[in-house]
């Protein structure tokens, strides 16, 4: 094969693969098997490798990630990332249209209500249709450069389809919001658990520490999404009028819309959408705190403007964390790979979010301290999206007298040697054993060698981790 031919091949899987891609990440409508399309996307490697010139920063080959970076440089935004103002309050959403009538006398209001995606706010910059630069929101007018993370992320695109009824903009810069699905966010805790390693607190925090990482290879293997909700600049092309012409426009670019919206045309109906989110909300395969209430005409929101924090034309309503009371019956010390020492309150089972719930964890000596949890207390939980729920609190008013203070061990619990807080700051609330040969921190670092993140050395899990320690 010629260069030439080679080329012209390589630019036609390349395309082929976009299209599929666009289809199983945005549409959630594959046309292919997976054996269909490993078998495109192993033609297209095959052509780089014989042709490594073919490799560019576009290509689906660098979806996968490529080498670590030393550090994140800074970037502006070519327009700034405002935050919301939120509220717990229906009266408060009231009182949010009665300043907007204030501003805009005599004028009619539209809404529209949007589910509010847990994660990690980004910026996306588009030239000739190419995706060029991906920045968090930072301080709101600079953010870190995480482009080669974002390039991980399978429904971003690397270019932007043509819309219906116009041409691909110049330049626009879009706003949305990474996350990672419920169901990718189990496997992964799964998985550290088996690994001995912390379990990610929530999507949310896995998300952002995802997309913090300095190796784009291992973003790549994290299941991040993306959502789209907004537009900083547009040139070249025709800039919608309205949040819901907008949202349409966007999606004919090739990128995900919220999965649903409502359009409002009164306070009593923005106040009824917010009832239907939350009652669909926990169907959704990622965490929603609340709801974004934004006006629907982009020259309404020229007029209302903003304040020196957010916008006056959209506010989040932001619903209460799903919580439980229970029974505080023991505690339980873990003792993990590293050496740590991480206390687990064993519950009475109680329902919460779906699941029985019968443990959860309390982080640490301190954390148990300042929150004053005792044996026996009534104590609530909240689960939000995490493996082993948290220990939020303590109902005193529950109290009896007859709970009793948890002395944390001084010595390890699996091999009685001496356990301590020396380290770095960050990490000198934690007491670890000084045993490196605890046979816990054996089992851990064997189930980590065999996990599939490493070695993958089938049946290798706990089980038969304990029986060769033993």
């Amino acid at each position: 094969m010629t260069h030439a031919q080679a080329k012209a091949r390589h630019a036609e899987l390349a395309d082929q693969i976009r299209h599929h891609d666009y289809l199983y990440y945005v549409e959630a409508k594959p046309e292919l098997s997976d054996r269909e399309y490993d078998k495109l996307y192993h033609e297209l490697l095959d052509l780089e490798k014989g042709f490594p010139d073919l490799i560019t920063p576009e290509s689906p080959s660098q979806r996968v990630g490529g080498e670590p970076l030393k550090a994140f440089k800074p970037v502006q935004h070519l327009t700034p990332m405002t935050s919301l103002d939120n509220t717990y309050s229906q009266e408060e959403v009231r009182e949010f249209f009665g300043r907007l009538e204030r501003l805009l006398p005599k004028e009619n209001f539209e809404s529209v209500v949007e589910p509010k995606v847990d994660g990690v706010a980004i910026s996306l910059r588009f030239e000739k249709g190419k995706f060029t630069i991906g920045a968090t929101r930072g301080d709101g007018t600079t953010g870190d450069d995480i482009t080669v993370n974002l390039r991980t992320v399978r429904s971003i695109p690397m270019h932007l389809r043509k819309p219906k009824n116009d041409g691909i903009p110049d330049l626009v810069e879009v706003r949305g919001e990474v996350y990672m699905t419920l169901d990718g966010f189990k496997k992964l805790n799964v998985e550290r658990i088996a690994n001995n390693e912390e379990p990610f607190a929530n999507p949310r925090n896995a998300t952002a520490g995802s997309l913090k990482q300095l190796d784009p290879r291992m973003v790549a293997t994290r299941p991040l999404d993306f959502v789209i909700y907004g537009v900083g600049v547009v040139e070249g092309g025709q800039k919608p009028a309205s949040q819901v012409e907008l949202l349409q426009w966007l999606k004919e670019l090739g990128f995900k819309t919220p999965e649903k919206t409502w359009f409002c045309s009164s306070v009593d109906e923005v106040l009824q959408s917010i009832k239907d989110l939350d009652s669909v909300r926990r169907k959704f395969n990622y965490e929603t705190d609340g709801a974004v209430i934004k006006l629907n005409s982009f020259a309404q929101r020229e007029k209302a403007g903003f304040t020196s924090k957010a916008p006056r034309w959209a506010m989040a309503y932001k619903y209460e964390a799903e919580q439980a009371e229970t029974k505080l019956k023991a505690v339980t010390i873990q003792v993990g790979r590293t050496g740590a020492l991480t206390p687990v309150a064993e519950l009475e089972p109680v329902h919460l979010a779906g699941t029985v719930v019968k443990r959860a964890t309390l982080h640490n000596e301190d954390d148990m301290r300042r929150k004053d949890i005792r044996i026996g207390d009534t104590v609530t939980i909240q689960k939000a999206g995490e493996i082993i729920p948290e220990v939020m609190g303590v109902v005193l008013t529950k109290r009896n007298g007859q709970e009793q203070i948890f002395e944390f061990p001084r010595t390890c619990p699996e091999c009685g040697s001496k356990v301590s807080r020396s380290g770095a700051a960050a990490e000198a609330v934690v007491w670890r054993c000084t045993n490196p040969d605890c046979p816990a921190q054996v089992r851990g670092r064997l189930e980590h060698y065999c996990a599939r993140g490493a070695m993958d050395i089938e049946g290798g899990g706990e089980v038969l981790v304990r029986q060769l320690a033993n």
